[in-house]
């Protein structure tokens, strides 16, 4: 219903582009060899900057949104009459407890990796850092009670640091010096991060290959050798320990075969 183009995963100074490599493809909308060609398509005047994701309307030849979380938000509901109206990740009961754990998650994990990897003093850095492993830490408690981040159903909140947990031990452990306590040295992260991976339709969205090439290759600054580590050696396939729900309640929270949960 949704096509979808992926950029290549180096970011020169052009910043996102279409080219050959494994997993990537051409801009097959609009053509463009740049994705900040297509910002300029859409407001020839912004001078902002060019990030991924991108929603494009292929109708009104503009860009809809271009921040992840609203975009979540649209795919929740917004295209309820042509896909799955039965999948809600963002279930109204459930929505002041799911926001508040977003503001903090966002905060101090999802950005605040980048904090810690582009902090340009100690201060700054120990700052990112220690606020980190504090949500880490509460995080991790908090599974030890329930399977998921806000009780017996997977939402939005999950996938949100779900994409972050996912690259902490490749990327950010190394490459932004959060490297206090692995994702594996956590158990209870560990498992939910494993068990959300082997949720179908998932995994086939998940390239570590774009994810560390383009950390290490593109961010000069931090690693300006520009060499892609070799490890670490990681099975997201390994069995977990959450314990699993009935077919039935996996059928109510709407994941089936079909499902295509873009990290």
């Amino acid at each position: 219903m949704v096509s979808v183009s992926v950029v290549h995963w180096h970011m020169g100074t052009n910043g996102w582009e279409f080219r050959a490599g494994p997993g990537c493809t051409t801009d097959t909308v609009n053509g463009a060899r740049y994705l900040h060609e297509i910002y300029a398509k859409a407001r020839p005047d912004y001078s902002g900057r060019v990030t991924v994701p991108v929603l494009w309307d292929k109708a009104r030849g503009t860009i809809v949104n271009n921040e992840s979380s609203e975009i979540i938000r649209m795919f929740n509901a917004g295209f309820d009459a042509w896909g799955e109206a039965a999948l809600d990740f963002y279930p109204e009961a459930l929505r002041p407890e799911i926001d508040a754990l977003n503001e903090r998650v966002y905060a101090t994990v999802n950005n605040g990796v980048y904090r810690a990897g582009f902090a340009t003093g100690q201060r700054a850095y120990e700052e990112a850092v220690e606020a980190l492993f504090e949500t880490l830490d509460m995080l991790e408690d908090r599974l030890t009670r329930q399977r998921y981040l806000v009780g017996e159903v997977l939402t939005e909140a999950d996938w949100r640091l779900f994409t972050t947990l996912l690259r902490f031990d490749p990327v950010y452990v190394g490459h932004f010096k959060c490297n206090k306590r692995r994702l594996v040295d956590m158990p209870n992260l560990w498992g939910f991060t494993r068990e959300l991976y082997q949720v179908p339709g998932v995994a086939e969205t998940v390239n570590l290959h774009h994810i560390k090439q383009h950390y290490y290759g593109s961010h000069e600054s931090v690693n300006p050798s520009g060499i892609v580590p070799a490890g670490p050696e990681i099975d997201f396939t390994a069995a977990h320990d959450r314990a699993r729900l009935p077919a039935d309640a996996l059928a109510t929270v709407g994941l089936s075969g079909g499902s295509d949960l873009r990290p």
